[in-house]
């Protein structure tokens, strides 16, 4: 069982980083820019704290990936994904499946994409604040789903039983 607890501990570890890292950008940092006098400038700055955070969320969730797998795996809890009390599994896999797919497919492409067509003349304030809407609901359903699998792993149930 010692796998087993390194594996769970490497697995929080990779949530801390991964969602913190979100926490961090949505509530400091897209903040703080949003309240700069260039867009511009305030745009440059996101994008290089972003390509920076994006290589270490990358890591984070291959961890997280990696790891939750082999717990389902070692404790033969496939069956769980067909179980409804389950449901903080599903969101688990589903939130991974969603951020793994923005930060190595998406991310990548819409950087080469800018690169190309660099256009300025579209930063504005209110870019920055879709950008922080956005990140606000991811950071939400992170939230959601780290409070689901604590309270599910530790056998609290929406039937209450």
């Amino acid at each position: 069982m010692d796998e087993l607890v390194f594996a769970r501990v490497l697995h929080v570890l990779g949530v801390v980083v991964w969602i913190g890292g979100v926490a961090m950008v949505t509530l400091v940092l897209l903040p703080s820019l949003s309240q700069m006098q260039s867009p511009i400038e305030a745009m440059e700055i996101f994008k290089r704290i972003r390509r920076r955070f994006a290589a270490h969320a990358r890591y984070a969730t291959l961890l997280v990936g990696l790891s939750g797998f082999y717990m389902t795996d070692a404790l033969n809890a496939w069956e769980r994904f067909t179980q409804w009390q389950y449901w903080w599994m599903h969101l688990m896999v589903l939130i991974w499946l969603f951020f793994s797919v923005m930060l190595f497919i998406m991310e990548p492409r819409s950087r080469r994409n800018q690169s190309i067509n660099s256009n300025e003349k579209n930063i504005t304030p209110e870019a920055l604040n879709s950008i922080q809407r956005r990140h606000l609901f991811l950071l939400l359903l992170g939230f959601l789903t780290i409070a689901g699998a604590v309270a599910g792993s530790h056998g609290w149930s929406i039937s209450g039983r």
